[in-house]
């Protein structure tokens, strides 16, 4: 049975976690600036690719697959990749060469010019992340950050960072789920109106 104690660190968590969502709206231009690179990405015939760690290795999974199925309108498949997915392809390069490079050996051969790259940490600063940042870099994408913690080192690499104002992990997270919602729901809606306009 909860008692009025739990029940009061509930609403304080839940107070919390909307306090940093609330703060998020100041992250609009760049959310939008996001929009535009990757709405021009994609109407380009390129693709978005996206990796991260732990819960952002989810994250990044979470939205190629809104991307590759659907958010919300039933339409054409997005092309969009996740580097955490095939468990052969870590392991091979966490063994061979280092875990740090990860990201970095996949966006070295499957980064083109034109493709938007997310690079997803809540600490602003893993390495691995970070590497394949500036792979993508070298290849030509636009780079996309959603990070947390002031957004470290990685701020400083990306085109477009998302800072979530926090240090907290999981109110972070909560708030990279918005943003990225948001970003799903409107360049689907945008490329399916220019879609109609053709």
């Amino acid at each position: 049975m909860y008692n009025l104690n739990t029940q009061e660190k509930i609403r304080n968590y839940i107070l919390s976690s909307s306090d940093v969502i609330h703060d998020s709206v100041l992250l609009a231009p760049s959310i939008e600036k996001s929009i535009q690179a990757i709405v021009k990405c994609l109407k380009k015939g390129n693709k978005v690719v996206l990796f991260g760690n732990g819960g952002s290795a989810a994250d990044a999974q979470h939205i190629a697959a809104e991307f590759i199925s659907r958010f919300k309108i039933n339409r054409k498949s997005l092309p969009a990749i996740d580097l955490n997915n095939n468990s052969s392809t870590i392991t091979a390069i966490s063994n061979d060469f280092s875990f740090d490079l990860v990201f970095s050996r996949q966006c070295e051969s499957l980064i083109s010019k034109g493709d938007v790259v997310i690079g997803i940490s809540t600490s602003g600063n893993s390495l691995n992340v970070k590497k394949g940042i500036n792979t993508s870099k070298k290849n030509g994408a636009i780079t996309i950050g959603l990070l947390g913690n002031k957004g470290g080192s990685i701020k400083k690499c990306v085109d477009i960072p998302l800072i979530v104002n926090s240090t907290s992990t999981p109110h972070i997270q909560e708030v990279h789920r918005t943003i990225y919602h948001i970003i799903c729901e409107i360049v689907e809606k945008e490329l399916v109106e220019s879609s109609r306009k053709k």
